[in-house]
């Protein structure tokens, strides 16, 4: 009867002294997304880690710059190694991606009888109009997904 409280308390000790040492195996990252951001860097889903001694930098900007002043803002914190791997996107065109949608829901013949109005606003489009079945909805908000540059389509405001 002794032995069972003497196994389960032997166990338990065992995995007490096993997980630290299990953690300390893995690297710790330190997470420095908001020092960055109190230091002023303003870059879209900013995520900044340290992993062994190397910043790693990461989001999304329109301006070569400003993925550059984060790079210089880690080296100003004195990290020597940076891997600065932050995209450059291109703007949004709004009135290319009007034409372009225009375009395509023009020749699709399953969209004939159609009336569509298309606005486009920092890639989210605005599309209403007339349709004659729900189908040719859904198939233009496909069509228009598909199109360089959308982020999203909006067809509330296509009806009967």
């Amino acid at each position: 009867m002794i032995r069972k409280p003497i196994q389960l308390f032997a166990f338990i000790l065992a995995i007490a002294l096993a997980v630290p040492s299990a953690l300390a195996v893995e690297p710790q990252a330190n997470d420095l997304t908001k020092l960055f951001r109190d230091g002023g860097v303003t870059i879209d889903r900013l995520q900044v880690v340290e992993i062994g001694g190397i910043v790693v930098i990461r989001g999304r900007t329109n301006d070569s710059e400003q993925a550059a002043a984060a790079a210089r803002y880690a080296q100003s914190l004195g990290y020597t190694r940076v891997a600065n791997l932050v995209q450059l996107a291109t703007p949004v065109d709004d009135s290319k991606i009007q034409r372009q949608a225009e375009r395509e829901l023009a020749i699709h013949r399953a969209l004939e009888g159609t009336n569509f109005q298309i606005a486009s606003r920092d890639g989210v489009v605005l599309l209403t109009g007339r349709i004659t079945n729900s189908l040719q909805r859904d198939m233009a908000v496909n069509l228009i997904r598909n199109i360089d540059g959308v982020k999203s389509v909006n067809a509330d405001g296509v009806q009967r």
